[in-house]
């Protein structure tokens, strides 16, 4: 069973978005589920209770499902106590079986008779005095094209009837937690934010650096090309096909071909990677899967590559490539004390850097460029549309206009 558990983001949002929806204002049904079929949601849960299971191919979620005694739930975060709204968004998995938008569903999937069950919330008569006619169990069996549709009240008697071997019901949320925020400081500083949003339950992730006063200096221009070339170097050459651990070594390639260029490297390049020099400057591999969660499912299946060790341990992929896969591209160069440490205490890798000039870099903090991608038939489309180059980001901030993609 999956409740649509929200992932609160710690902002104010409209009454609008999370009131019920009611019949009186219901658009259609590819408005209503911000343009996606339902089509969608009906494949996702025929791969996971498929009607036929063949030899040949792994084994289903429903067969796994039935090897497990118990579903635990996951951690639940309370930010604030204030009766206002909050954006909402529903827990990924719930979004995949059955797209429903509406806050405080339940659905149940029956692994021995495939039907699907959701549980919508009971509204007040009341409400219709504000709201319209509200929704009946019909409307929504339409639109989200389920089996059957209960209120939650009925959730206990519907489970009973369905005549589950064992049942158990467990509550109580857990303690919260919280991370520590920088004091924001301006006039002097390189600024890396990583960024993201959602619609109709699909992530984006981007990462933008530049100087907090809108002005590159000589050294921040050098590292944020060294960047830009790398993600360069994959946007020309990612396609169907080509491997996720090639695309990551281009990327460290052109970085580090252009990190030499500028006096912080020396020696082969391809002895740097051999020896590791990359994994010091990019402790982190070159992007993920992008989808319903920002770092989706799908690095590492049963029938794709293993994962890499050595300083491409660190990626969360090795799969070729396949059009429509949607992945960041998010190349990124640091200087971390600790790892610039090792290698200057290490012959084989402190013979590769310029450490009188390298030294000045130390405080530096690092910079990363981070796209959203679609791998096409051919190539690479760029989802991210903001200022890239030096000229650009310049431009952008010193005039505020609006950025117009060259």
């Amino acid at each position: 069973m999956l409740k649509e558990k929200s992932r609160y983001e710690n902002r104010h949002s409209s009454e609008e978005q999370n009131r019920p929806l009611t019949s009186s204002r219901l658009p259609a049904i590819e408005e209503l589920t911000l343009g996606l079929k339902q089509k969608l949601h009906l494949q996702a849960r025929a791969r996971a209770a498929p009607y036929y299971i063949r030899k040949q191919e792994p084994v289903d979620l429903v067969e796994r499902l039935l090897e497990q005694r118990a579903l635990v739930a996951e951690a639940v975060r309370r930010l604030q106590e204030k009766k206002q709204p909050c954006h909402e968004i529903s827990e990924s998995y719930f979004t995949w079986v059955c797209g429903v938008r509406e806050p405080g569903c339940y659905f149940v999937l029956d692994v021995s008779t495939r039907k699907a069950h959701l549980f919508v919330r009971r509204l007040p008569e009341e409400y219709e005095i504000w709201m319209g006619k509200l929704l009946s169990c019909d409307d929504f069996k339409k639109i989200y094209a389920v089996d059957e549709v209960h209120y939650v009240d009925e959730l206990p008697s519907v489970l009973r009837s369905l005549k589950p071997e064992t049942l158990l019901t467990l509550c109580g949320p857990n303690t919260d937690s919280g991370l520590t925020a920088k004091e924001a400081v301006f006039p002097d500083i390189y600024d890396l934010f990583d960024m993201g949003g959602n619609y109709a339950g699909y992530a984006a992730d981007i990462t933008c650096s530049f100087p907090a006063n809108g002005k590159f200096t000589e050294d921040q221009k050098l590292i944020y090309e060294a960047v830009l070339a790398a993600r360069d170097a994959v946007i020309r050459e990612a396609k169907p096909g080509v491997l996720w651990t090639d695309m990551h070594l281009a990327a460290n390639r052109a970085m580090l071909e252009h990190l030499k260029k500028g006096g912080l490297l020396q020696g082969d390049v391809e002895d740097m990677i051999a020896n590791g020099i990359h994994g010091i400057l990019q402790p982190h591999g070159l992007g993920h899967l992008l989808g319903l969660d920002v770092h989706d499912v799908g690095g590492y299946l049963p029938h794709c590559p293993p994962r890499p060790t050595g300083p491409l341990a660190r990626l969360r992929t090795a799969r070729p490539l396949l059009a429509n896969m949607t992945l960041t591209i998010e190349p990124g160069c640091y200087f971390i004390p600790r790892l610039l440490d090792g290698a200057k205490n290490n012959p084989a890798q402190a013979k590769f850097f310029n450490w009188e000039k390298m030294d000045k870099f130390r405080g530096f903090g690092g910079v990363r460029i981070e796209d959203d991608v679609l791998i096409t038939e051919s190539g690479v489309e760029n989802l991210t549309f903001v200022p890239r180059t030096v000229a650009e980001i310049e431009e952008h901030m010193a005039n505020g206009a609006n950025f117009k993609s060259s």
